[in-house]
């Protein structure tokens, strides 16, 4: 799932706001975040309303593979054609592919979704997009391109979040209790003006392009770090994305407190906590082609 999740507006291409470099940190993200929250994504594909099993689906903003192996996980019989601007998240799908024996079930396929023109991309009964339509410049003219892909009475799944996790108690680090909060209202204008879409009511516009919203769901994570070892590293690349859009309106202290807690060298290092945990929420809408 993915986006695919906004950790950073850098992070923002690797679903799909498709102009960025490939960036391994940014990869890194993106199979932490798929890890941590396997359980999660497996519950919306179980959720999905669908009428019959899928044979065909298309990833829209697949990033490093997420949704995609979650769907071919679901659905033993489907192929997946996972769509990304990015060559090397690609690339790394496909070697993910290779080493767990799917890669006939998957096609790659490099693709700027802003544009007017999409490749061929079949007919399939089910689209999925994981944190990735926020990101497009034209969400209107995106969605319609959707429901013309589809196979008549097939179902587009849009999943959504809140924005980057949480992860620290609100009274930690110590001497700054807070920073964690204050950071993410110091991104608040970048995001405003770079992803306005965040956040949105996709319901009215999934309905305005045409489609039938069947059903809404949100989940809530909330994840103790001692489910898991990433968790840590989770955290540290989520706040070392976050720093960057927020530093401009850090105060040099909170800014201090915050390298500090992203240096694994450091004895304040969030590596070294036990007290973390990943709090968000996500958001899935089920629309169907009539």
């Amino acid at each position: 799932m993915t986006p695919v999740h906004e950790h950073t507006p850098h992070h923002g291409g690797s679903h799909g706001r498709h102009q960025e470099h490939d960036d391994s940190g940014q990869a890194e993200i993106l199979d932490l975040d798929a890890e941590v929250l396997a359980e999660h994504i497996a519950s919306i594909t179980a959720w999905l309303p669908l009428k019959v099993e899928p044979r065909q689906i298309v990833d829209l903003g697949c990033g490093t593979g997420a949704g995609t192996f979650a769907l071919l996980e679901r659905f033993p019989e489907v192929h997946v054609t996972a769509v990304d601007a990015s060559v090397g998240h690609l690339r790394l799908l496909r070697e993910k592919a290779c080493a767990r024996g799917v890669s006939d079930r998957v096609r790659t396929v490099q693709a700027d979704l802003d544009t007017s023109h999409w490749p061929d991309l079949g007919a399939p009964d089910l689209v999925w997009a994981s944190a990735s339509m926020h990101h497009m410049a034209h969400p209107d003219r995106a969605l319609r391109s959707v429901y013309e892909l589809l196979a008549p009475g097939g179902l587009f799944a849009v999943v959504e979040l809140d924005g980057i996790p949480r992860f620290l108690p609100a009274d930690a680090p110590e001497g700054r209790p807070g920073l964690e909060e204050r950071a993410h209202r110091a991104t608040d204008s970048f995001h405003a003006e770079h992803v306005p879409h965040r956040g949105a009511d996709w319901g009215p516009m999934l309905a305005a392009a045409g489609f039938t919203v069947e059903d809404e769901r949100t989940i809530t994570v909330d994840i103790e770090g001692s489910r898991s070892e990433a968790i840590g590293r989770y955290a540290r690349r989520s706040l070392q994305r976050l720093r960057g859009a927020a530093a401009p309106a850090l105060s040099p202290e909170d800014l201090a407190a915050l390298d500090e807690l992203l240096d694994v060298d450091s004895p304040h290092s969030i590596l070294r906590r036990d007290d973390l945990a990943v709090r968000t929420e996500r958001t899935v809408w089920a629309a169907r082609r009539t």
